[in-house]
């Protein structure tokens, strides 16, 4: 193992991503020495797993560790990062949003180490295909990330703020968004009560087909023909839904909008 990787880590939340990742170091061979949560029975649980201390005090967290992993809700970090109290020891946020300088007050030494992957406690997930984008305020700092990162992946982008933050977005779009066009799915399926394993295989081959072929080269669909016979008979059935109506006229038009500028 290099000698430049943070062995003694504490983790500041533990959700999904905090329990994924204390998880992942833990099995490489580096000491969670402390799990905070302002919960004390989830800050008691996931150090059980990690085999580490545990607080719910920001007062109580220890000084002495040479990482610090914030994993908390973005809405929550303007509250807590106040209460922690480092000196120089390196400090970095999982988020894909939050810029790195809110790290600034806490540490001379700070970063970010943001994988990009939805995270579920009950999924076990391949870490070598995760990317993780890193920043930092040195390049001493920035190659200890890069040397924890390959550690659990090789796949290490370096991506300042303002790109992680666009990096996000399109992650949105990619993963929460989607996942939300299966739901809508499923509840169009489940009126006439028709499982949503009908669509499994549709959606398998939709995602494996944009790993070798760019998006724009792998879409189908009465939107891109410009179908107004099936486009209008989708419609008339989703008279009694209006907000999902109005969100399949809004999709329709773009992608023909963009099929058309694409074309041209």
């Amino acid at each position: 193992m290099k000698l430049n990787i943070p062995q003694n880590i504490v983790l500041i939340g533990a959700g999904n991503v905090a329990s994924h990742l204390g998880i992942a170091l833990m099995l490489k061979g580096l000491n969670i020495v402390q799990v905070y949560s302002r919960t004390l029975e989830t800050a008691k649980n996931l150090a059980f797993e990690l085999s580490g201390d545990f607080t719910n005090s920001p007062g109580e967290i220890e000084t002495n560790a040479d990482l610090y992993i914030v994993s908390i809700p973005d809405q929550a970090t303007g509250e807590l990062l106040p209460q922690i109290m480092l000196k120089d020891e390196l400090i970095v946020h999982t988020s894909g949003s939050l810029p790195m300088n809110i790290l600034s007050g806490v540490s001379a030494n700070h970063g970010v180490f943001y994988p990009l992957q939805t995270f579920s406690k009950k999924r076990k997930l391949d870490y070598s295909t995760i990317p993780f984008c890193i920043e930092a305020n040195s390049l001493e700092n920035l190659e200890k990330l890069h040397d924890l990162a390959d550690l659990l992946s090789g796949r290490v982008f370096d991506l300042d703020s303002i790109q992680r933050k666009q990096a996000h977005l399109a992650a949105v779009f990619a993963c929460n968004f989607s996942n939300h066009m299966f739901r809508i799915s499923d509840d169009i399926l489940k009126e006439y009560d028709i499982p949503f394993d009908l669509l499994k295989p549709l959606i398998t081959e939709t995602a494996a087909k944009v790993m070798e072929h760019h998006p724009k080269e792998a879409q189908t669909g009465p939107a891109l023909r410009n179908d107004s016979q099936v486009i209008e008979e989708h419609l008339r059935l989703l008279e009694k839904h209006k907000d999902i109506r109005e969100l399949y006229k809004q999709i329709t038009r773009d992608i023909n909008k963009r099929f058309n500028k694409d074309n041209k």
